[in-house]
């Protein structure tokens, strides 16, 4: 049963127990507004660090930090009624080791009202996943392309490709192993996605991986088409909201230019002093 139709907000046992049921859908957000659209409609809303280049221009995922999480995150709680809310760890929050991450997961879990945090990495990632989920905080992680590597991974390549099929087999196995209560597979091949989506006990969330992962996550920019300096391969378009903008401020600004904008039904009548 999805979000919408239970009616109440699941929590990460909801989400794991979800594992080869109905697919759970997953958006993410970064602004109340868009939190709001969002929330009838998904189990679970990330707010990603992609908010670093959908939001605040950056080249990659590697310059957000932890205040611009936290202000995200809590500009998208405030517009969640129905679905659980994921938070990105940062470039930086985590990696140092296990006791580093408990203090940034902790600190984003008690001022967003996250109930989950999301961190990228595989197997080297497994005692911090433990030492995380051993304490409170329930894990997503994401393995296959993780962005925050991508200056070790020589760019946004497909992973998983021939024999490095099984580094990923691998990575997915040991973050379920070591306590994460769901993965996100991204850009890795469909074949191989299905395969591991079949092998592990915890839900998989796809994103340019397969339609037989138990859910799917897109950037809520992309599916909308309000971010258009790119367009990854796995993306869809469900909408040109960014076309339709420009065509309705080119009319504003026609408008303005003519001086038919305000037109009378936009002012006020009424004589000066009076």
């Amino acid at each position: 049963m999805s979000a919408t139709v239970e009616g109440k907000r699941p929590v990460p046992p909801d989400i794991r127990a979800r594992k080869g049921g109905v697919p759970l859908v997953m958006l993410t957000a970064y602004t109340t507004p868009v939190a709001r659209l969002v929330d009838p409609h998904c189990d679970m809303v990330l707010v990603g660090d992609s908010v670093g280049m959908v939001l605040h221009g950056l080249p990659s995922t590697l310059g957000v930090t932890m205040e611009m999480m936290i202000l995200h995150g809590r500009a998208v709680a405030r517009g969640l009624s129905r679905a659980m809310l994921v938070v990105d760890m940062p470039f930086g929050a985590y990696e140092e080791g296990p006791a580093q991450a408990f203090r940034n997961a902790a600190r984003l879990m008690a001022e967003t009202g996250a109930a989950a945090v999301k961190l990228e990495g595989g197997a080297h990632m497994a005692e911090t996943i433990a030492f995380l989920a051993a304490r409170g905080v329930p894990v997503m992680a994401h393995v296959g392309l993780t962005p925050q590597a991508v200056n070790t991974l020589g760019g946004y390549r497909v992973q998983g490709r021939g024999e490095d099929a099984e580094r990923i087999r691998e990575d997915a196995a040991t973050v379920a192993g070591a306590g994460a209560f769901a993965v996100v597979l991204e850009k890795v091949p469909d074949v191989l996605a299905a395969e591991i989506t079949r092998a592990l006990p915890i839900p998989t969330i796809g994103i340019g991986a397969s339609a037989e992962c138990d859910g799917q996550v897109l950037v809520v920019d992309d599916m909308l088409g309000l971010f258009t300096a790119f367009r990854p391969k796995f993306v869809k378009r469900y909408a040109e909201l960014g076309a339709e903008a420009d065509r309705a401020i080119a009319a504003y600004a026609a408008d303005v230019r003519a001086r038919r904008f305000p037109a009378p039904e936009h002012v006020f009548g009424g004589e000066p002093g009076r």
